[in-house]
Order: C-alpha cells, then sequence, then structure tokens
C-alpha cells in the first residue's frame, strides 16, 4: 500500500543516467579518492613531525633544567665557601678583599653560564623545530 501523500512510498521511477553525467561524477569522485589519499599522507607526516617536535621539546627542556639546576649547586656551594672564607677573615681589608674577588668570580661565571644557557636553548630550538622544517620541505616538494 502506497500513501498519496508519502513520496518516499511511492514507486521508483526508472530513469537512465547519461553517459557523460556518470563519466563527470566517477571522475569527481576518483579526483576526491586522490584528494583525501594526499591529505590522509599529509596528516600523517605531520603526526610524526608533531611526535618528533614534543619529543625533542621534552628532551631539550630536561636538558635545559638539568643544566640550569647544576648551576645552581656549584653556585650555591661557591657562595657557602665564600661566606665560611668571609667569616674566617682577620681583618676588614682581608673581607674586602674576598668580597672583591669573590664578585669577580661571580660575574665571570655568571657570563660564562649565560653563555653556556644561551647556546643550549639555540641547540634545543634547532632540534625542536627541525622536524616541522623537514615535513614542511616534504609536503612543498609533493606540492611543486
Amino acid at each position: 500500500m502506497t500513501n498519496a501523500t508519502d513520496p518516499f512510498s511511492a514507486s521508483v521511477i526508472p530513469f537512465e543516467v547519461p553517459e557523460q553525467m556518470r563519466a563527470f561524477a566517477e571522475k569527481g569522485v576518483s579526483q576526491a579518492r586522490e584528494s583525501y589519499a594526499k591529505f590522509k599522507d599529509a596528516a600523517e607526516t605531520h603526526n610524526s613531525a608533531i611526535e618528533a617536535f614534543f619529543a625533542n621539546a621534552s628532551k631539550g627542556a630536561s636538558e635545559y633544567s638539568t643544566k640550569v639546576m647544576e648551576f645552581m649547586r656549584a653556585n650555591t656551594t661557591t657562595n657557602l665557601d665564600f661566606a665560611q672564607q668571609l667569616l674566617g677573615s682577620k681583618s676588614p681589608s682581608e673581607a674586602l678583599e674576598l668580597w672583591t674577588g669573590h664578585t669577580r668570580k661571580l660575574v665571570e661565571t655568571f657570563t660564562a653560564q649565560a653563555k653556556e644557557l644561551g647556546e643550549l636553548g639555540q641547540k634545543v630550538a634547532t632540534e625542536t623545530v627541525e622536524p616541522f622544517k623537514e615535513s614542511a620541505s616534504k609536503l612543498f616538494r609533493t606540492a611543486a
């Protein structure tokens, strides 16, 4: 039983699709499949680049924080040694000489540490961005 008000319950009217329309539709489906395959490949490539980015960033942050902790330990030891020497000084002139030498040593140490941290930061940044550079160069080579 078909309902006259329900358009979906009516019998299907057979008709034939012209060959040109069928070819056009098949070509569109084929192009869509190719585009999807390219998109999927690019997405998988970029996912691995993102994973490498985070792995490198995590490793670099660990190296950087380890280096900072090493510097803090060394600086604390140096300052405690200085305090012990200062407390053992016998005159104000000896204390001033110790203070001056310690200050000079601190400035040299902090300069060297800042340089080392800067170089390490640069290395970490370069290694972290490298997966994106490689991924982008692959993407642009295939697009060209």
